[in-house]
């Protein structure tokens, strides 16, 4: 199934969905957002976040499906209008650019794929995900990614519908600089209140904040383009695959942590579980031990400082790392010394 997922996927149309725009969400004039330095950090070409949901296949069939998702998500785009904007690119004559995000409502691309010879249990079917078949139900933006991060006429939000044998894959692709995992979420689960008819629940919902929270929505200056991209990584190639931890495995790894350790601190369940995964792949790469390992968490920033207002749209993130672990401390030391460097 992997090898002909190129084959076995086909595109069948796509279209530019504008924000629709109503009473109760106007329009808003067109602005420029400066992006702030969290936003930056994550506007190289290596930074696209993606959503993807597996459905089974509605009782009335498909027909009109690809439609009524377009109203649906141009409603949804009236609320995160900014998520309809194009990067552009400033330049200030002396050496610096900067880079906002200007709101012009030109749209998001919506692909209609059909994969007729794909199942539901070709993809759940097994740990292991099929990793280049469920690429494939995402949008094809093989070739500019580069073109994106820089800044062009191309979007920073993309969908596709991909329909199966018995089910339907809903995939979607963002430029990370324009907002973080959370308001990717808020946007889908928007788009889906407003498909089946609930958009009245998103007004019990904090209304999306826009505007940034860093220095009063200051430019910052870039002394060149280049300078806003990291170096460049070649990742190896991975089987990518999800795992399941019960209530009482997660229960039995706090346990064991905190009885090696006996702090009078307490060790998460969630450093509990991460200590375990970390320990599981320094054994399975069969690291030297003297060899420096590190473990890196992405840190939400949203309920952790109070000028973050609810609703923020935009990344709201931090990164968070350990320092002078060596593989064989990881895993000689044992799970609760590994679970509490992940407190320093």
């Amino acid at each position: 199934m992997e090898a002909s997922a190129a084959d076995t996927v086909r595109i069948v149309s796509r279209r530019m969905v504008r924000p629709s725009y109503g009473a109760s969400m106007p329009m808003p004039p067109s602005e420029d957002i400066h992006l702030t330095p969290s936003d930056l950090h994550a506007i190289s070409p290596a930074c696209m976040i993606q959503i993807g949901i597996l459905l089974p296949k509605p009782p009335a069939g498909t027909g009109g499906l690809v439609d009524t998702l377009a109203s649906s998500l141009a409603r949804a785009l009236g609320r995160y209008y900014h998520f309809a904007g194009r990067l552009a690119i400033v330049d200030h004559g002396d050496g610096t650019v900067t880079v906002p995000l200007r709101c012009t409502g030109e749209g998001t691309e919506l692909f209609h794929a059909v994969a007729p010879g794909v199942a539901v249990a070709d993809i759940v079917g097994s740990v292991r995900t099929p990793s280049s078949l469920v690429r494939s139900f995402f949008p094809p933006l093989t070739g500019v990614y580069a073109d994106v991060a820089i800044g062009s006429s191309l979007p920073v939000l993309w969908a596709q519908v991909t329909e199966l044998t018995d089910g339907v894959f809903i995939g979607m692709t963002m430029n990370h600089a324009v907002g973080d995992g959370t308001c990717f979420w808020d946007l889908f689960n928007a788009w889906s209140a407003f498909n089946q008819g609930d958009g009245d629940q998103l007004t019990r919902a904090p209304a999306p904040v826009h505007q940034r929270w860093v220095l009063d929505a200051v430019p910052v200056p870039l002394s060149a383009l280049q300078s806003a991209f990291g170096p460049s990584v070649e990742l190896p190639p991975v089987r990518e695959g999800f795992f399941t931890f019960s209530a009482a495995s997660v229960k039995k790894l706090k346990a064991k942590a905190n009885d090696e350790m006996m702090l009078s601190a307490t060790i998460s369940s969630l450093q509990a579980l991460i200590a375990h995964l970390w320990r599981a792949i320094v054994r399975a790469r069969r690291l030297p031990p003297g060899q420096e390992t590190t473990c890196i968490l992405v840190i939400g920033c949203r309920g952790r400082m109070r000028c973050i207002p609810p609703g923020y749209v935009g990344n709201a993130i931090a990164i968070g790392m350990t320092t002078g672990c060596t593989a064989g401390e990881v895993l000689d030391k044992g799970l609760g010394w590994t679970a509490w460097q992940l407190n320093c």
